[in-house]
């Protein structure tokens, strides 16, 4: 499972089920997100890993 988040073609985060961890590709993004929230990654890779179990449920779902 692959989360890519594009702006303007550019990819700022990557998220991947095999190092479960959110991953910001651009320091902006990264600053502005700590800016915000200090805990932002944490959250943001938590939330990924729920929407991860989720799709796999929806999968699931519909191979039946």
């Amino acid at each position: 499972f692959v989360m890519v988040e594009m702006v303007d073609e550019v990819q700022v985060e990557y998220y991947d089920s095999n190092t479960q961890r959110s991953i910001p590709k651009q320091d902006w993004v990264d600053q502005a997100n700590r800016d915000t929230d200090p805990d932002y990654l944490e959250s943001d890779t938590e939330r990924r890993k729920g929407l991860q179990q989720g799709f796999k449920a929806n999968m699931g779902t519909l191979k039946r």
